[in-house]
């Protein structure tokens, strides 16, 4: 989290602003989570539904807009590419254009151009802002893991559990598994799933990361974890947020799964699966500077850059801007 005097960006004050619009809790409660005073938060409010995205920012940002500059074009262009991928953000279809068109656009053109065309309504992402990260965040992938379940539901069969091990470094979904308990033969299981995934030698295996569910401080558990030379760290009784990463995860999976009802668990793993495809591969993370998790998972990701730079000099060059 953010310490007071540092700025915000234009989307994080968007993400914040839907985060307080969607949640059960006091709008303070909320607030004093974030760690963000009332005045502050209210006067982005204002200007969001007064201007849109545009008044989030600051004042060099909005004057320095060259949307208009596109070609008519790109400009349909990015028409056809919002309504292919409605699930996207203007960030995320900033750098999808970028990524997979070559051709550089920035968020604030995508917000203008949507808006001019109808195309925005309300933000299209939600992200939960942890107050506390963790005291020891991991410094490269395969270093830290975390795991957690998450309960959801198929008609008539009753209540299912998915458990998860993602990479804390690139929030990347190691594996993933719908049981029908919560126990610690369950979360065993698809933690060797990981390691055979990986292939990780025992001198070389991460930390675990995860709440103080029955499970997690069971004997066994603790014991498997010791034959497989895995350092177990548990979070902060009541305090969900060391977990950040993986309780936002299980937010962004819950907006999309809970749209439809699942008469089969067969159906329900279906959509589990192409979320998951879809979060690592094709979802753009701000907080990993606008890469999927694969892109830093399997070290893509300096590649990925180096050419979102390439394309944004040529543009520079070209237009002389």
């Amino acid at each position: 989290m953010k310490t007071p005097g540092m700025r915000f960006t234009a989307s994080e004050k968007l993400e914040i602003i839907k985060l307080v619009e969607e949640s059960d809790l006091p709008v303070k409660m909320n607030l004093d989570q974030l760690g963000i005073p009332k005045s502050t938060f209210y006067d982005w409010y204002g200007r969001y539904y007064e201007k849109g995205f545009e008044g989030l920012q600051g004042k060099a940002s909005a004057r320095r807009g060259k949307w208009n500059k596109i070609p008519g074009k790109q400009r349909q262009e990015v028409v056809e590419t919002a309504l292919d991928y409605p699930e996207k953000s203007p960030r995320e279809l900033a750098f999808h254009i970028i990524d997979h068109h070559e051709w550089f656009i920035s968020e604030s053109s995508v917000y203008r151009i949507l808006k001019a065309n109808g195309l925005i309504t309300s933000p299209a992402y939600i992200v939960i802002k942890a107050s506390d990260r963790f005291k020891d965040p991991p410094t490269r992938v395969n270093e830290l893991w975390q795991t957690d379940f998450t309960c959801l539901k198929v008609v008539h069969w009753g209540w299912y559990y998915m458990t998860t091990v993602m990479d804390d470094y690139s929030r990347y979904i190691i594996t993933w598994e719908l049981c029908k308990n919560m126990c610690s033969e369950d979360a065993e299981r698809v933690i060797k799933k990981a390691l055979d995934k990986t292939g990780l030698p025992k001198q070389n295996r991460p930390r675990l990361l995860s709440d103080n569910g029955s499970c997690y401080i069971s004997g066994d558990l603790k014991e498997f974890l010791y034959d497989e030379k895995i350092t177990h760290v548990r979070g902060k009784p009541h305090h969900p947020q060391t977990q950040g990463k993986i309780e936002r995860y299980h937010r962004s999976i819950k907006n999309i799964i809970k749209l439809e009802n699942y008469y089969f668990p067969e159906e329900l793993e279906t959509h589990i699966g192409a979320f998951v495809d879809y979060y690592n591969n094709r979802r753009y993370h701000e907080a990993l500077n606008n890469l999927t998790p694969a892109d830093v998972f399997f070290g893509r990701g300096e590649q990925v850059q180096r050419n979102r730079e390439e394309i944004k000099n040529n543009v520079e060059t070209k237009t002389g801007i």
